[in-house]
């Protein structure tokens, strides 16, 4: 078991860092900006996905080794960046291209919105390298299954970033119906989530692997 003060620590920086812009967030509001509050959801529930699979290849103890390996780490950091700077990118130059009288285009459904959420947030090292650096804290091999509890406190933290990144779709998609009148404003809107991603993705493209 953990104890409550433990798991009362953990819970305030789980929530301080849920509520902290990363890639996962930065997508979500790209995707409610472009096709509304379903496909904001959708994207959340994805990069929850994408962040337990974190959670679950650090309890078996994949995570580690991809650390561990200058090479595992180079290949995932590199293919996430990528992947991120594509979106967008995309992301970009379909606010630029999206007719005057349609400021609410590009719209990608909310399947492709799912998908492309779990890769966004699975396909990010730095997720995983914050799992094992952040919940070993909170891990007392003396009280029992460690897996277990590592997947109990990574599941609480995933909620906490999928809690936040839907509570910015909605606020995204309800600042996308208040600016229907103004396609300009939600366009610059679009290019500037679509331009943090390619930031994020150049910045994941040049992390560092974690010593050991």
């Amino acid at each position: 078991m953990i104890e409550i003060g433990q798991l009362a620590l953990f819970l305030a920086a789980a929530l301080v860092l849920a509520i902290t812009p990363g890639p996962g967030l930065f997508y979500v509001a790209a995707r409610s900006l472009a096709g509304g509050r379903a496909e904001g959801v959708a994207s959340s529930l994805g990069t929850g996905l994408g962040g337990m699979v974190h959670v679950l290849a650090g309890s078996l103890g994949v995570s580690a080794l991809v650390l561990a390996s200058a090479e595992l780490f180079a290949a995932l950091k590199l293919l996430g960046a990528a992947y991120l700077v594509w979106i967008g990118l995309r992301t970009v130059l379909a606010a630029r291209q999206a007719p005057a009288e349609i400021p609410t285009g590009s719209s990608v459904g909310t399947r492709r919105a799912f998908r492309e959420g779990v890769l966004v947030e699975a396909l990010n090292p730095k997720t995983a390298a914050f799992f094992l650096a952040f919940l070993p804290q909170f891990l007392d091999p003396a009280r029992g299954d460690v897996a277990a509890r590592f997947v109990l406190l990574g599941f609480l933290s995933v909620a906490f970033n999928t809690g936040a990144d839907i509570a910015v779709a909605f606020l995204a998609a309800r600042l996308r119906q208040g600016a229907a009148s103004r396609p300009g404003l939600i366009r610059r809107l679009r290019q500037a989530s679509g331009g943090a991603m390619v930031a994020l993705g150049i910045g994941l493209a040049f992390a560092r692997r974690p010593s050991a």
